[in-house]
């Protein structure tokens, strides 16, 4: 039986927002900050963290942190969680917003303390990710897997990294991101476990974030990231049986893409890797969470 949750009146859910930079777009990363700003209602208590890189001047009231190495995305948005406390528990819920995007609307503070307050059960926000230039929503940002209409909201089984909100407790039960991940299916990871922990997650289409388009192999570590996390999302989460059908399932889809000889030759060697390395703690999902994503579209076999 799932606990019975409540959650805090809308116009008293404190707020706070983790964003992670790499110091090399400081003319975007004011602009995401004045307009988390911007935000309608009590102010949101925002966090920088300079992922091994210098932070550049930061308004007054924003918190910067540096670190001396960069720690990879998962990591690094976990150092911003602690700063408000254990478990993110100093604030009601943290929104993650990448350097370079930025909060067209002012309503999107708001939107997010009604729909956490509405539904005691909502752990995790998935915003929409659109092309600033032209509006499009990229097919890959619609986290699910019919994904031709970005229009629609709907319950999910993952969300978006750089831009979502979650609620603190979430953190407090399932525990943070994985950080040795580094980059790639950190999201998907504590998807599960908080799918697990009975809470749900939305896509909503009307929170929007809007990123230029681009494409995620522009990051040289990509393929291999991909493939090695891939085998370590299954191995932490998966009951035993799924895994090689999971893994199995990936192979083939990855081969029908047909990527160029580079690109399946660190796509195969992080898939090794994934297997001969720790993956850290192994908490394998219920039964019941599997039938949970499967009826939400998503069976954890792809």
């Amino acid at each position: 039986m799932e606990p019975v949750r409540a959650a805090a009146p809308a116009d008293t859910m404190t707020l706070g927002a983790v964003v992670l930079t790499m110091g090399n777009r400081p003319k975007e990363l004011r602009a995401l900050l004045d307009s988390v700003a911007a935000q309608e209602g009590a102010p949101i208590e925002i966090v920088v963290v300079g992922n091994g890189a210098p932070l550049p001047e930061l308004p007054s009231g924003v918190r910067g942190i540096e670190l001396d190495e960069n720690l990879g995305i998962p990591a690094g948005r976990n150092v911003g969680i602690e700063a408000f406390g254990p478990g993110g528990g100093d604030v009601d819920a943290i929104l993650f917003l990448d350097d370079d995007g930025l909060l067209p609307g002012t309503d999107t503070a708001r939107k997010v303390r009604e729909a956490f307050t509405a539904d005691p059960d909502l752990g995790i926000i998935s915003f929409r990710i659109a092309d600033p230039q032209t509006g499009t929503t990229q097919r890959r940002h619609v986290p699910r897997l019919r994904a031709s209409d970005p229009m629609r909201s709907s319950r999910v089984t993952t969300f978006l990294g750089g831009a979502n909100a979650v609620r603190s407790t979430v953190f407090e039960q399932v525990g943070g991101l994985p950080g040795d991940f580094f980059y790639a299916h950190e999201e998907t990871d504590l998807a599960w476990r908080a799918l697990d922990g009975g809470w749900a997650i939305d896509y909503r289409s009307d929170l929007v974030l809007f990123h230029p388009a681009t494409a995620p192999s522009r990051h040289a570590v990509y393929h291999r990231m991909v493939a090695r996390n891939r085998v370590w999302l299954a191995r932490r989460n998966l009951p035993w049986l799924l895994v090689p059908a999971y893994l199995g399932t990936w192979i083939l889809l990855t081969l029908l893409r047909k990527p160029s000889r580079a690109a399946l030759r660190a796509w195969f060697g992080g898939f090794r890797e994934g297997w001969t390395t720790p993956c850290g703690e192994r908490r394998p999902m219920r039964w019941r969470t599997v039938w949970r994503l499967t009826r939400l579209g998503r069976p954890p076999v792809i």
